[in-house]
């Protein structure tokens, strides 16, 4: 899986970046309508980063997942169909 750096604003609840509002990737910012699903990884294997993945629709309606690398604090796009 090819991971793309984005730059993501985010709701911030009571953990830092909960839940991204709206990422840009290719110079243009995509607005997201619907977090559909939502899955943690690591903890238990330390050799997989902990992250938090996001499947979401964007206003192109189109669909995104988006990946969250919680040890560096960076934000990619792992998939867009």
């Amino acid at each position: 899986m090819e991971l793309i750096p984005i730059q993501v604003e985010s709701y911030a609840g009571y953990q830092a970046d909960e839940t991204p509002r709206r990422f840009c990737w290719e110079d243009q910012w995509f607005e997201v309508l619907e977090v559909v699903d939502r899955w943690y990884q690591g903890n238990r294997d330390p050799e997989w980063p902990i992250a938090n993945y996001f499947k979401l629709i964007a206003h192109d309606q189109r669909y995104y997942l988006l990946k969250h690398d919680r040890e560096s604090n960076e934000w990619y796009l792992c998939r867009r169909w």
